[in-house]
């Protein structure tokens, strides 16, 4: 919804012969966030689709697209990647400074989510939980499970918002049979383990898809060599990192700790 809406944004935009820089200092803001709207990667705001309204005489059909806006569940950035996610019949996932969408109690993804700037208004905060956690049903509400896969940096268990309670959670979830939990220590992690969090995904037609995420964008691709790409990363850094069982026992380490 949000790219369509970008999309009619730009039309409506370039019928009226309103440049992008006048509706951008009309709703104050950049003519690079406008820019990104209308190319979908970013989710039009209410007041820039009610200020292109006016501008662009829509008559009220550009403004009704907030209606449809507001039910997202995720930021437009990780909106395709989430749909995917639900045809995921594997999936292996590195993590470097936070612990990952799946595997976050509410606690942790609530502190996450309040914690971001430009802050968020409380509903959107609620959405945002809620998605969050529903997502996790992938670990354990699919027949026949889903095979998951997930090595952290040690970083992201060191993060600010993980205490005892988010080490429990990942304890009991590496439990499960379909679920494997590594972890890659400081002094295992090589110059590729820095270079950013990756997703690889294999849905029900085996087709690969690689999801690659950075602070300003993110990128869902199938592209064999970039899949091939984030494949072989993956299979270093799992290689790399504890065992499952050595995995668990750092973590109860850990939880020793924080008790």
């Amino acid at each position: 919804m949000w790219r369509f809406s970008g999309n009619q944004l730009k039309r409506w935009r370039t019928k009226a012969n309103v440049s992008r820089e006048q509706l951008a200092a009309a709703a104050n803001y950049s003519p690079d966030t406008i820019k990104a709207m209308e190319q979908g990667v970013r989710m039009p705001t209410p007041r820039v689709l009610d200020v292109a309204d006016e501008l662009c005489r829509a008559e009220g059909l550009l403004s009704a697209a907030k209606e449809y806006l507001s039910r997202e569940k995720f930021p437009p950035r990780a909106q395709e990647f989430m749909e995917r996610e639900k045809e995921a019949i594997a999936l292996w996932s590195y993590e470097t400074m936070l612990v990952p969408g799946l595997l976050q109690t509410e606690g942790y993804a609530r502190a996450l989510i309040e914690s971001r700037y430009p802050p968020l208004d409380e509903e959107t905060v609620e959405k945002r939980v809620a998605a969050r956690i529903e997502r996790q049903a992938l670990l354990t509400a699919r027949r026949p499970p889903v095979a998951l896969s997930f090595v952290l940096h040690e970083a992201a268990l060191r993060g600010p918002f993980v205490d005892a309670g988010q080490l429990r959670h990942l304890l009991d979830v590496s439990e499960l049979r379909n679920v494997d939990v590594q972890v890659l220590p400081f002094e295992r992690a090589t110059s590729d383990a820095h270079l950013g969090s990756m997703v690889l995904l294999e849905v029900r037609d085996h087709e690969r898809l690689a999801f690659t995420e950075g602070p300003l964008a993110s990128e869902l691709t199938a592209d064999p060599e970039l899949v091939s790409r984030v494949t072989g990363r993956l299979s270093m850094i799992r290689a790399r990192a504890f065992s499952p069982d050595e995995s668990a026992r750092f973590l109860e380490r850990m939880v020793d700790r924080h008790d």
